[in-house]
Formats: C-alpha cells, structure tokens, sequence
C-alpha cells in the first residue's frame, strides 16, 4: 500500500502509537553504542528518533517509499542517511548493518518475504533482523474497534487481518522463510490516552493505510453511520487504549 499522505497525518493516524513501539523494538534488536543500523518502511521517522537517541545521527540510515515521508524524515532527522526505496529493493550493500529494523511495515510489503530477505541481506553475518506488526487478526491492534464496527456494517469489508505477520506466529514463519536463523516471537504492547471519541476518530478521516482509504470511499451517510456506531462503542470522556504488536527477532 502506498501512503501518499502529509507526515502530519500520519503522526495523527499511527505516529504516535509507533512511537510508543520504538523503545520496545529496539530492546528486541539489541541496539547499543558502536552499532549501525537500518530502519526500513521508516515512515516519518518515529523509529529513527529512538535509534539517533541511542546511536546518533551518523550511524542510523532509513529508507521508505513514499516521498511525504521520506521529505519529514530527513527534515526531522538531519544527518541519517534517508533513501526513497522500497524494502523489496534496499540501495545498501551486503553486509552494511548490525540490525536492521522494521516497525509496522512488513503487512504494507509487496512481497514480505522477499523485504525481509534484502533486510537480511544488508545485515552482517550474526547480525540481527527484527519486525513488528499489529494483531489485527486477534482484534487487539489499535484499529481494533474501528476494523469491528465496519464489519458489523459491511460484512464483505476487507480489513486488515489477513495481511502478512498480522496473527500470532505469522510473523516469525516469515522470517524463517526468508533464510532467518534463531528466530522468536514476543508481544509487544502499548497503551495511549485520548481526551474523547473525537480525538481519537478525527485521525480515521485523514486517507491514512487501509482504514483511512475505507472512511474515504464511503458516502457522507455512511461515514456518520460508521463513526456513530464507534461512538457507542468508547466513551466520550477520557479513556486509555491498550494494543499489542507481534514482533520477531532472527539472526543473519
């Protein structure tokens, strides 16, 4: 899927939950002082910041596929090295890195196993590979209630739950196939606060991934249908909602 969207929206959409994953994902890769490290599918740059944090700027590059994005992160993170490419066709030699990333990204792949196999690829021998993408097939991804309330109404909708890594032990299977060795699975969770319903559907309406590209294709009369049946569903006071990611760590 291509997300030709501002940086602002996405951060609406997804930004922050992915900054809520960063720290987790980067404890799972191992990343330390003295590394250099790839983000793939690095969208705005949410994941970058954690690992300039850690690394510094020198010694973090990035690569996604959409422009908007790509523009944000090099805006946001001067001095990585941020490439246009997809993760099917990484402009980085063999052996380049000692992790190499992707947060919320293998599900958007054209072809999963062969990103991670170019992940792979870039990475060093011994290095490591890692991934994460929200379980949209048990329900529990941040999308959770929106994906529902859709279905209820469309029952032929196509949500997000058979994308590739979206249920429990996908992922890892992935990245077995894709020559990945020591491979593991862990839950990773996040939990963010919301002032209302109003701030948390206003981000749906942005054209953001699968379910922005729903909300858009539907009627005004449709739209209020949908976002009326979420509504009864969360409160309109404050509320924290909790979502899990799966994540897996391979070995090159």
């Amino acid at each position: 899927m291509s997300f030709d969207v501002a940086a602002d929206a996405y951060d609406r959409f997804m930004g922050r939950w992915s900054r809520l994953l960063a720290p987790q994902l980067a404890d799972l890769a191992g990343v330390r002082s003295g590394q250099r490290v790839l983000d793939v599918g690095c969208g705005p740059g949410a994941l970058i910041a954690e690992l300039v944090t850690r690394l510094g700027p020198d010694a973090v590059a990035a690569a996604d596929p959409s422009e908007p994005f790509v523009l944000a992160a090099r805006q946001r993170h001067p001095g990585v090295e941020v490439c246009l490419a997809p993760a099917e066709a990484l402009p980085f030699p063999d052996d380049t890195f000692d992790a190499t990333l992707a947060q919320l990204v293998v599900h958007f792949m054209t072809d999963p196993r062969g990103g991670l196999g170019e992940m792979a690829r870039v990475t060093r021998v011994g290095g490591v590979v890692t991934a994460c993408v929200w379980d949209f097939a048990g329900g529990l991804g941040p999308l959770g209630p929106f994906w529902e309330a859709a279905r209820d109404l469309d029952p032929n909708v196509v949500d997000e739950a058979g994308l590739a890594g979206a249920r429990q032990g996908h992922l890892v299977e992935l990245f077995a196939s894709a020559g990945l060795r020591d491979t593991s699975e862990t839950a990773l969770d996040a939990s963010r606060s919301f002032g209302g319903f109003g701030e948390w559907w206003e981000p749906f309406t942005g054209g953001v991934g699968p379910a922005g590209s729903y909300v858009a294709t539907l009627s005004p009369e449709h739209q209020a249908e949908l976002r009326d049946l979420c509504r009864s569903r969360l409160p309109d006071s404050p509320f924290v909602l909790t979502a899990r990611a799966w994540a897996a760590r391979g070995v090159v």
